[in-house]
């Protein structure tokens, strides 16, 4: 693989909110706490860090902020995807020049482009940019999704270095793996797929399971990368019941209950997203507890 902006676990950080706006003492702690954790990546304002229904002020305060607490340590990727190009173009270069070391760029979601649509509206991005572009295929969200045979052509431009493979569909994933050979990075976008797609030659994972179990969710790349399959293998269906829980109702509702229920502020969520239902509230601090979390 031709140099990756990170391989392992990047982190799909949650942004800790109150009523009053972002919670930054909460956000330092979440980052250093990650780092310290030994995760290879934080993702800034990525859907699990509610960028739907961040302001265009906070979004760009959210990066740099982040940029200066990571301070060189690990890499940080900035979520800069919109469904108006024109606008992911002008917060793509604001993120390359506050210091992020790379994009995460979302299908335009809505407008349901084509696959030209989406090809040109990558191209034109990375054209605007000097930092590397990872792809975010997640058709669940953004009722669009990257056909293999268009993530080969964008797979062309310098600046697109890799795609979050969040579809769900395996036999996509392959098409794709076999599409583009070594000239990008995958990384799997679902915690309960990452050894299928490591195994199919991906290079991690950006999580959201990692916001609550870093270590662990580290522990299963590095156990593949070091060829221990079947440890990587065990860990991964060990910790199937929580990423469940994780899944339950729709990212980051499930985390911030998590990431509050540990002490990383409030469990607040900007609407229409809403508090986790208590029953699977329960449920989760539960399966947290088996694996060792004071909560």
């Amino acid at each position: 693989m031709s140099n990756p902006i990170f391989k392992g676990v990047g982190t799909a950080i949650a942004t800790p909110m109150t009523k009053a706006g972002i919670d930054y003492e909460q956000f330092e702690r979440l980052l250093n706490w990650q780092v310290e954790s030994g995760v290879n990546a934080v993702i800034i304002a990525g859907t699990t860090g509610e960028s739907a229904t961040l302001s265009d002020r906070e979004h760009r305060e959210l990066l740099e902020f982040a940029v200066r607490i990571i301070d060189g340590r690990i890499p940080v990727v900035a979520g800069t995807g919109s469904n108006d190009t024109a606008y992911a173009v002008e917060l793509s270069k604001f993120a390359c020049s506050a210091g992020a070391d790379g994009l995460l760029v979302v299908t335009p979601y809505y407008n349901k482009a084509t696959q030209g649509g989406l090809y040109q509206s990558f191209t034109a991005i990375a054209d605007a940019v000097d930092k590397p572009i990872i792809l975010y295929n997640v058709p669940s969200r953004t009722g669009t999704n990257i056909l293999p045979e268009t993530v080969a052509r964008l797979a062309e431009h310098p600046n697109i270095a890799g795609i979050k493979a969040a579809s769900g569909n395996i036999s996509q994933i392959a098409e794709t793996a076999m599409a583009v050979g070594d000239k990008i990075a995958i990384y799997s976008g679902n915690d309960d797929q990452i050894v299928p797609i490591m195994a199919l030659g991906g290079v991690g994972v950006i999580s959201v399971l990692s916001n609550v179990l870093p270590k662990e969710t580290v522990e299963i790349c590095t156990r593949f990368f070091r060829g221990d399959i079947e440890g990587s293998r065990r860990l991964q269906l060990r910790l199937l019941p929580l990423i469940h829980a994780l899944f339950c109702e729709v990212n980051p509702i499930p985390v911030k209950a998590a990431l509050a229920a540990m002490g990383f502020g409030e469990n607040y969520l900007r609407l229409p997203l809403t508090p986790m239902e208590p029953a699977h509230e329960a449920r989760l601090l539960e399966l947290m507890r088996a694996e060792g979390l004071k909560v």
